[in-house]
């Protein structure tokens, strides 16, 4: 995968890509779960599972791809659709990963400094901000592996093991690259 991430890619493809890594990632992981895992409750309230983050990371994307439909390109991250049967059923999870996994690649087209609005609420009200498909496409790569680490150490709770790169963010994996590179160009030299 790091191999992946290290090619150069024209700047939306390279945050396309970025995004599909993570959700391909995400699908592999909840397509091994039981309903039962998925759901399990962490935490002393029992406000955390598997399921609830997955379904957050999936309303953030669908938010963007919603704000991008019909030429509307007002971004709304507040007012997410919040589907609980996403955080209910994996298979209804990996499905609705796959169908997200389709639209991003679809967004290979558009231009990535197109301007965008967000509505970010302040306070009692909303402020609306300027954006671009590139920078939400930054954001949702970050926030998407945020949630991954905290699924992540949720799964090791389950005694799940995840494959080394899950949940990292892709600038820590070309960082890992490069030091390793460095290593091993160290011990050829010496």
């Amino acid at each position: 995968m790091s191999s992946i991430i290290n090619q150069a890619f024209p700047p939306q493809e390279g945050l396309i890509e970025e995004n599909l890594l993570a959700l391909t990632q995400l699908e592999a992981f909840v397509d091994a779960l039981t309903p039962e895992q998925f759901r399990q409750d962490f935490g002393h309230d029992g406000r955390h599972t598997l399921g609830k983050h997955i379904r957050h990371i999936i309303d953030h994307y669908a938010a963007l791809l919603s704000g991008l439909e019909n030429n509307k390109d007002v971004i709304d991250y507040e007012h997410r659709r919040r589907d609980e049967r996403l955080e209910q059923w994996p298979q209804q999870a990996a499905h609705r990963l796959t169908e997200t996994k389709v639209a991003l690649t679809a967004l290979l087209g558009r231009c990535p400094t197109d301007r965008l609005s967000l509505n970010y609420p302040v306070g009692d009200g909303m402020q609306v901000l300027d954006t671009s498909l590139a920078r939400e496409l930054a954001f949702l790569t970050s926030h998407t592996i945020h949630h991954m680490a905290i699924v992540g150490l949720l799964a090791d709770q389950l005694g799940i093991t995840l494959p080394e790169a899950f949940g990292v963010h892709p600038s820590t994996l070309r960082h890992w690259q490069r030091e390793r590179s460095a290593s091993v160009a160290t011990a050829w030299s010496a």
